[in-house]
């Protein structure tokens, strides 16, 4: 009788290991499942990540189709872009009047130093040949695309526009149309975004240049913060 407990103990210790291990061993199976799951995923997400990223950007950008308007505004920065859109639309009838942003200037730009985004916005259309009684400024020391927005409704409800076309870079386009939106609610007056890619990259590759990423990522990070701050 004194030998059998020895033995009782034994088996009991050899089931408790056995069960451990048959515990661990199926930890260690899931795990290794789990690990093929996520190679196999990373694998395919690295061999279909042309199509996601172009998927991105599309989902991101936002543009309206095109037809005649009482005006373009042409918003501050992005000057290889913004006047070149709206001398284009003139010239194709499609607007009579062109509208540049009259932004705040710096400290060189205010004594004459250098050229401001409003002065120059304003010389590359007398450039493209728009004539400079089809050019008006609109808004005063506008500081962001919301002072922009602000300014511009203004000068349609001044002048009784019911429709202006908003020309901006793709990456852009999200949180001008955001902005807009908001400031023209229930107005009654139509503005309709006309989305650009810009020289440094495109909406179909826009990953393969610095620019491109950094622009996403900014514009990204500009959209969150307009949502948070009006």
């Amino acid at each position: 009788m004194p030998s059998a407990l020895p033995r009782t103990m034994s088996t009991a210790v050899e089931g408790v290991s056995n069960a451990r291990a048959a515990t661990w061993l199926g930890r260690m199976r899931r795990l290794g499942v789990l690990v093929v799951v996520l190679a196999g995923l990373s694998a395919a997400a690295w061999l279909a990540r042309e199509a996601l990223l172009r998927g991105l950007a599309d989902l991101w950008i936002v543009s309206d189709d095109l037809a005649p308007a009482d005006a373009v505004a042409v918003l501050g920065g992005q000057i290889e872009v913004r006047p070149f859109a709206a001398a284009d639309l003139y010239h194709r009838g499609l607007v009579e009047k062109v509208l540049v942003s009259r932004n705040r200037e710096g400290r060189a730009a205010a004594i004459g130093g250098v050229q401001g985004h409003m002065e120059a916005n304003r010389r590359v259309l007398l450039k493209l040949g728009v004539p400079e009684d089809a050019i008006e400024l609109f808004g005063q020391a506008n500081r962001s695309t919301a002072d922009e927005a602000a300014a511009l409704r203004e000068w349609t409800e001044l002048h009784g526009a019911s429709s202006i076309i908003v020309p901006t870079e793709v990456f852009a386009a999200r949180r001008v149309r955001w902005i807009f939106d908001r400031e023209f609610a229930g107005r009654g007056i139509r503005i309709r975004l006309l989305s650009l890619e810009p020289p440094g990259y495109t909406r179909t590759e826009w990953w393969r240049t610095p620019a491109g990423l950094i622009a996403f990522q900014n514009e990204v990070l500009k959209y969150l913060y307009y949502r948070l701050s009006y």
